[in-house]
């Protein structure tokens, strides 16, 4: 498969290398360490120049987005590393995959073939598919880093850091969270939408649909197919189905950011208004903050995909640079509700949260 994904846009030249422009700016490496240590999350009030050195100059990477460019999860990703290439001076060249990984394993190859610095890689396609690449990389040595899924295997074996939630324990907190603030009780039924099927990736769901059912409801898991992080629309005949089956469900967890952002367009499609049944999920997006602020969420686990964009790039350049070992990173930052989305409005719709 051709790399079809694979994103150069605005290039200069820097140092007898090439980088991308980029709108936010920062300093070089005092300034870069700085907000890696104590700014992170933090949003400038005006686009700055980019610099045109920093202390990760030199360095060529290539970071894998996950999705496509202008979709809730991987636009925050990509921001976030966009920072961090920004701070740090580094070239880097995006790949976006459209949530297929099929394509993620084959552009994987195609990067390693490429012989880059490091690589910064989503790990959806799980520890049996890409084993054997981590270990051409290793031979190769090329430096690889993790986001979003954790790959125990493929790290233990090859090395690596992981920056992303610890996916299990995230998803039982989701599902207990509910159940406390929601009064759901014995009986009651959920659909609880998931990556059954998908290795390494239903970890989190699973954790969800558990944490419910350890509570009494009745949990219907429906996989949410890759391709609706892309096109969540793809995802409202499902949805649709499901709830004429159990007209009387009371909560609906979605897979990820993409899909909860939809919320108010399922409710619609089944006759419901906002706060009708629970709707609880994953990440932050613009659409989501307004979701809240017209009642139609609820709840959501904030996995700060902002961090999953600037530490993987921090990660890889300290240790090409200094050979520090690899960062790994609970990113799971907790709850948002209709009580504490405000404080967190403005930076979700910088693209930031």
């Amino acid at each position: 498969m051709s790399d079809t994904s694979f994103v150069k846009v605005n290039d200069i030249a820097v140092d007898g290398g090439m980088r991308r422009r980029t709108l936010l700016g920062g300093g070089a490496a005092s300034a870069a360490l700085a907000f890696a240590l104590g700014r992170l999350g933090e949003a400038h009030a005006a686009p700055v120049a980019a610099p045109t050195s920093g202390w990760g100059s030199g360095i060529r990477l290539r970071f894998f987005a996950g999705g496509n460019a202008g979709d809730a999860f991987a636009s925050i990703v990509f921001n976030g590393a966009q920072q961090a290439q920004s701070d740090l001076g580094v070239a880097v060249d995006y790949v976006f995959s459209g949530w297929d990984v099929n394509m993620m394993t084959d552009q994987l190859r195609q990067a390693i073939a490429a012989q880059p610095d490091g690589i910064a890689m989503m790990g959806h396609p799980g520890d049996d598919a890409l084993l054997p690449l981590a270990q051409q990389a290793h031979d190769a040595g090329v430096l690889m880093e993790y986001q979003n899924v954790d790959l125990p295997k493929v790290r233990q074996a090859y090395g690596g850091g992981y920056i992303g939630a610890d996916l299990g324990p995230q998803g039982r907190a989701l599902g207990q969270t509910a159940v406390q603030k929601f009064g759901l009780k014995s009986g009651d039924k959920a659909i609880v939408f998931g990556a059954w099927g998908q290795p390494g990736r239903f970890f989190r769901e699973e954790g969800t649909a558990l944490a419910l059912e350890d509570a009494g409801v009745v949990v219907n898991r429906i996989v949410s197919p890759p391709a609706a992080g892309s096109d969540p629309n793809l995802l409202t005949p499902i949805l649709t189905a499901a709830f004429l089956k159990d007209p009387d469900t009371k909560l609906i967890c979605q897979a990820g950011g993409q899909t909860l952002s939809t919320t108010p367009a399922y409710m619609q499609a089944i006759n419901k208004g906002p706060g009708e049944i629970v709707n609880i999920g994953y990440d932050l997006s613009p659409a989501i903050i307004d979701a809240f602020a017209a009642g139609w969420v609820q709840l959501t686990s904030d996995q700060q995909p902002y961090l999953q964009g600037y530490l993987p790039i921090l990660s890889l350049c300290l240790s090409k640079k200094f050979g520090f070992s690899p960062l790994t990173y609970d990113s799971g930052a907790g709850f948002v509700t209709p009580d504490n989305y405000q404080p967190v409005a403005e930076l979700a719709k910088a693209g930031v949260r």
